[in-house]
């Protein structure tokens, strides 16, 4: 515990210092838009970490620019500079962890719009964009620039890059803490129905979110000493990933601890801590070893997002799987029968449950749950036909200040002046440019489909470089501003590139449109990768041929019919251009997961219950009716958490919230309980070939359960076996 605070507390410290804002700096330098990143810092010193932003200064009264305020505009900006802006100190940091991003923001020549209505300046801050501290430092440049503007009766907006950022982080900040307080409530509540306890309620809670904190600080640490740039998302992608597996695990030992509890009331809570961990803890070794295998193939990727983010939680699973195997059986043997006070749960028998019931007519009928199972999944998964990516990082806060000035200046110049792509032109041997060849290229792309306008040719001091601005008439991180980007305009650009020289397209439209092709492109490779190698690990884990593809299988329909399902709702349904492009990726690290999780623990129960004497079936009934309880509270716990982010007015963060939700409820309801569990009652002891599980000849021992079982949910079943864990 106190290793975990160390490093929750000094990973989020740290956690900015390690990543990187820039999405271009993680494409391949083979992509069109990486090379212009290269040209732009190379040629013209522009940095990587640069965030430009658009200000906008107009009169407060509406009425056009005069030359009066024109030359007081462009004082303005000039002053302004000069001066340099200090970093604000905050409690949350301390000064010698806090990255100081105090610096003098480099402010452009204005440009008037043409009726005078406005003009604009590009002020550039370095530093990385998710940084409060980088945030705070852009606040106070804001605030004092509407000061300075204020005193010649003028006002300002910004819009463009961070100013987007900042206003939709203020937006949203109140939306964020609202979902939060309500996550943790809704698994407080959840864990108090299923254990009418206090410590069992919270202690779950503490310890994963102590082991995540833990987790990510190991892996900021490990960043910062290699090198290695992480992607903003990464640390809170690691927590996410390990709330949801590490609630499980926890759940998974609690059930299983208080089901062993009852049964034997005469034994000490620390020995029987010692089985429980034992038993179920092989169960989740297998499942995270799976998990980390699946994350590790992202290593493969072209694209550095995943190819980071793949190991980076791979590492963070292990963290998890040594604190499943060591904190919280700790916390078993230290609580012991006092983790489930005030209930009195384990001094009576439980009434016959949903649990106990279910479990009898997945014995019963099995085919008929197998086939209803299927049916369902497959309905779902046929919503993925026209399945379409939306690659828009709008945040879906189109109230902001920085939307409302964005909106202002779209209204009178092309959408892309607050974002313009950028053509580099560059010799490669350091000889002059051909500046009429430039002067054509620039002409040829005035008249290319979907520009608006072109800036003026920029040389940098050598000569042997160019930038040409292009403002397209479509919204930077819009489709269509990529289609144009990758058709249109680097079809122009590569037809009149002067002789010897060579010419790049990049901004925030080129740069999400190599994006597009390095994630579909990895996407294809990295799946089948993960699928192969989680065959084969789950073959070895459970030295069977069948069980593996059973669980195989039923974790790819579940994974297609979540895809299809949301397709259904957000394509088209509500009509949105598709499913965000990081969502299958995400669907591949939850669902999937998860999903195996639940998996292996079910068909880890059933193997356990086959071993006893009794007809497969019988065992199958008695592995739901001790395991579904277990697996449906971890994903009402896990549903409810993820379904929090429905609510978030970013579109790709709904679906995600949705799809995540919903995946891992068909995960625990309807692949873990139903179908693994009715395909097991089909197969029967043949599941586990070549080492299948034997009846003993006389009634096993078990520590869990020493009263007779029935061989068949058709016999009359014994006072204990009408009981549930529910």
């Amino acid at each position: 515990m106190l290793l975990g605070i160390v490093l929750t507390v000094a990973g989020q410290a740290l956690m900015y210092r390690a990543t990187e804002s820039q999405l271009g700096d993680f494409l391949p330098e083979t992509y069109d838009s990486a090379a212009a990143l290269r040209t732009a810092e190379e040629k013209f010193g522009i940095k990587p970490d640069a965030n430009a932003v658009t200000m906008l200064v107009k009169r407060a009264d509406g009425k056009p620019l005069d030359p009066a305020d024109q030359q007081h505009a462009q004082a303005a900006a000039t002053a302004l500079g000069t001066q340099r802006i200090t970093m604000p100190k905050t409690e949350d940091n301390p000064d010698f962890l806090a990255e100081n991003y105090s610096q003098t923001p480099k402010v452009t020549p204005g440009t008037t719009e043409p009726h005078q209505a406005f003009t604009l300046f590009s002020v550039a801050l370095t530093g990385n964009s998710t940084d409060p501290g980088l945030q705070n430092v852009f606040k106070e440049f804001r605030k004092a620039a509407s000061a300075r503007y204020a005193q010649d009766g003028l006002r300002t907006g910004f819009a463009g890059g961070l100013a987007d950022l900042v206003d939709s982080s203020e937006a949203e900040e109140t939306t964020g803490a609202v979902a939060g307080a309500l996550t943790v409530a809704l698994i407080v509540l959840l864990n108090v129905l299923a254990f009418r306890s206090v410590l069992a309620a919270l202690l779950p809670l503490l310890a994963v979110t102590i082991v995540g904190g833990a987790a990510a600080g190991a892996v900021v640490g490990a960043a910062l000493l290699t090198g290695i740039r992480l992607d903003p998302s990464t640390p809170q992608l690691i927590s996410v990933v390990l709330l949801g597996i590490g609630i499980d695990y926890f759940l998974f030992l609690l059930f299983r601890f208080r089901e062993s509890l009852r049964a034997q009331p005469e034994r000490g809570a620390r020995e029987i801590a010692g089985e429980v961990t034992g038993r179920v803890g092989s169960a989740i070794t297998s499942a995270a070893l799976t998990i980390v295998a699946a994350f590790a193939t992202l290593g493969v990727a072209s694209f550095g997002q995943f190819r980071v983010l793949g190991p980076a939680i791979a590492v963070s699973v292990l963290v998890m799987l040594l604190a499943s195997l060591t904190l919280m059986p700790a916390l078993l043997a230290v609580t012991g029968r006092a983790m489930f006070w005030p209930s009195r749960a384990l001094k009576r028998a439980p009434r016959q449950g949903s649990a106990g019931r279910f479990g009898d007519v997945v014995a019963r009928r099995p085919l008929a749950v197998a086939l209803g199972s299927v049916i369902l999944l497959g309905a779902l998964a046929a919503g993925t036909v026209g399945m379409k990516m939306d690659y828009s990082t709008g945040s879906g806060s189109g109230d902001t200040p920085a939307a409302a000035t964005a909106a202002e200046i779209s209204r009178a110049l092309p959408a892309g002046v607050s974002d313009p792509t950028d053509v580099y032109v560059a010799t490669g041997d350091g000889t002059a440019l051909d500046r009429p060849g430039v002067d054509a290229l620039a002409t040829a792309l005035t008249r290319t489909q979907g520009v608006g306008q072109v800036s003026p040719v920029l040389y940098n001091p050598a000569g042997d470089a160019a930038h040409i601005g292009v403002y397209l008439t479509a919204d930077p991180q819009s489709q269509k501003a990529r289609d144009l980007v990758s058709g249109p305009v680097r079809a122009t650009v590569a037809q009149h590139t002067p002789a010897g020289a060579e010419a790049h397209v990049g901004g925030t439209a080129a740069i999400f449109a190599d994006i597009s092709a390095a994630v579909t492109a990895d996407l294809e490779l990295v799946f089948p990768i993960a699928a192969v190698l989680i065959a084969l690990i789950l073959l070895i884990l459970l030295r069977s041929v069948l069980a593996p593809a059973v669980l195989m299988v039923s974790v790819g329909l579940g994974f297609a019919a979540t895809l299809g399902a949301s397709t259904l709702v957000f394509q088209h349904l509500r009509g949105q251009a598709g499913v965000n492009f990081t969502l299958p990726l995400v669907l591949f690290l939850f669902v999937v997961a998860l999903g195996t999780d639940y998996n292996i623990l079910m068909s880890d129960r059933i193997r356990e219950e086959m071993e006893r004497p009794g007809s497969a079936r019988s065992a199958v009934a008695r592995a739901v009716r001790h395991t579904a309880p277990a697996i449906a509270t971890a994903g009402l716990v896990l549903a409810g958490s993820f379904g929090s982010l429905a609510v978030n007015p970013a579109p790709s963060t709904q679906q995600i919230g949705f799809a995540t939700a919903l995946g891992i409820v068909l995960s625990a309801f309807v692949l873990s309980s139903a179908l693994v569990p009715a395909l097991a009652a089909l197969l029967g002891r043949s599941l586990w070939w070549p080492v299948r599980p034997h009846r003993s000849p006389a009634k096993k021992p078990s520590p869990y359960d020493h009263r007779p079982q029935p061989d068949d949910p058709g016999e009359t079943p014994a006072p204990y076996d009408r009981i549930s864990t529910n």
